[in-house]
């Protein structure tokens, strides 16, 4: 099963800007085109976008991306290579979710400083301040 871009955008869940830049980085290869110059894409490239989606959502790099993807067809023992990757990525993932855990308690106590009818506000200030 062949498609245009716009079925292959369905299909994987990847906007068709997205999957151009894709294929601009060397995520993805360039389809085959048509004899009409359109992109034409099998259902190893709809797998392969779907794959690409889910690790961007897992909060992958494109680095480790195409590492992961190049891991993916080796014959190597890979599994432990992809699970360094899946561990730097989550140490990656726990200082974030530790960063927003911090920004809301700075953003808790700022908004709470904020009352209705009040011409002079803390948080404004607050943010202003050195």
């Amino acid at each position: 099963m062949n498609c245009p871009i716009g079925k292959a955008s369905q299909l994987s869940g990847v906007g068709i800007e997205t999957i151009r830049y894709y294929e601009r980085e060397g995520i993805t290869p360039k389809p085959d085109r048509t004899a009409a110059g359109r992109r034409d894409y099998d259902t190893q490239s709809i797998a392969r976008l779907r794959f690409v989606k889910r690790c961007r959502e897992l909060g992958f790099s494109i680095a480790d991306i195409k590492i992961l993807l190049n891991l993916s067809h080796s014959d190597s023992k890979t599994c432990e290579e992809a699970g360094a990757i899946g561990v730097s990525n989550l140490d990656l993932v726990r200082s974030k979710i530790a960063d927003l855990k911090r920004m809301d308690i700075a953003l808790t106590e700022l908004v709470a400083s904020c009352h209705k009818g009040q011409k002079d506000c803390p948080m404004l200030q607050e943010l202003f301040s050195d």
